[in-house]
């Protein structure tokens, strides 16, 4: 059995609008297993507020507004999907590869859910989903091909958890 590594945690959520960490941990493990990473792999995942993500999404992205969510990806993937980066990308000490880090909006995953009238689990799930795609080098900037690969990964993979 393949061993990822999650590291999750919140940072300026207060105590009410804690997001579940053993449901983003669940989803991150599942859609890695379910896209074939068969190297063990590590991710980190922030889970903040509103401010810190606007503030992290101007910096690296030059956009000042709150997101719901936002991928760091380490290695690059072309096309997207898993392909074995090999034993160059694997961390001597850990054994691991980094895939990358997640950064997620408590606020903005509680005010989405109600918008769409879902549970706080079912948009956590996605959100988290749909953040590891990103890792491994799937986009939906490109409507024509990219957005509906993505979208339907995305749905499998939600399916595989039960909350399609």
């Amino acid at each position: 059995m393949i061993k990822h590594k999650v590291y999750a945690q919140h940072s300026r959520v207060s105590a009410k609008d804690r997001l579940c960490i053993k449901l983003i941990k669940t989803c991150v493990i599942t859609a890695l297993n379910s896209e074939g990473v068969e190297t063990p792999c590590e991710v980190s995942v922030l889970i903040t507020d509103d401010e810190s993500i606007r503030k992290i999404n101007l910096e690296f992205r030059n956009i000042d507004k709150a997101t719901d969510v936002l991928s760091f990806p380490m290695l690059e993937f072309s096309p997207p999907g898993w392909t074995d980066p090999g034993f160059h990308a694997v961390d001597p000490e850990t054994g691991l590869i980094a895939l990358g880090e997640i950064v997620l909006s408590a606020e903005k995953v509680k005010k989405q859910a109600h918008l769409y009238n879902q549970t706080v689990e079912r948009e956590t799930a996605y959100l988290t989903i749909h953040s590891v795609l990103h890792l491994l080098g799937y986009d939906h900037l490109d409507e024509a091909k990219g957005k509906k690969q993505m979208r339907e990964r995305e749905k499998e993979i939600l399916g595989e958890i039960e909350y399609d």
